[in-house]
């Protein structure tokens, strides 16, 4: 199974979901028992002028997004959308990923 969020559920993450800044990226998550643990990225062309630097930051988000996929760090059941910030411009993969559990630790808290 793909762990890309498909087109049309954006819209359901954004509309249901909550949100959750970070310093590198803003992540939205939809927790439901008929969701799908998968992602899907954004970043403005605001933030990342050249296309080059868009397509490497949507690249480091879903690679980190995998590999925490792939070692049991990210919560079953949900569905991502990640935005990536300016900052990410200068990342490397590890300080995604470590952003993304983060973000992921602290969806998973109970809310008040």
């Amino acid at each position: 199974m793909s762990t890309r969020l498909p087109g049309a559920k954006y819209k359901r993450v954004f509309d249901r979901g909550r949100s959750i800044k970070g310093r590198l990226l803003v992540a939205w998550h939809l927790s439901s028992p008929d969701a799908d643990q998968q992602a899907g990225v954004v970043v403005s062309k605001k933030s990342f002028h050249d296309a080059v630097d868009r397509n490497r930051a949507k690249r480091l988000m879903r690679e980190a997004y995998r590999l925490l996929v792939k070692g049991g760090a990210m919560p079953e059941r949900t569905e991502w959308v990640f935005i990536g910030r300016a900052a990410l411009r200068r990342c490397k993969c590890q300080e995604v990923m470590e952003e993304m559990s983060r973000l992921a630790s602290l969806a998973s808290r109970p809310s008040r």
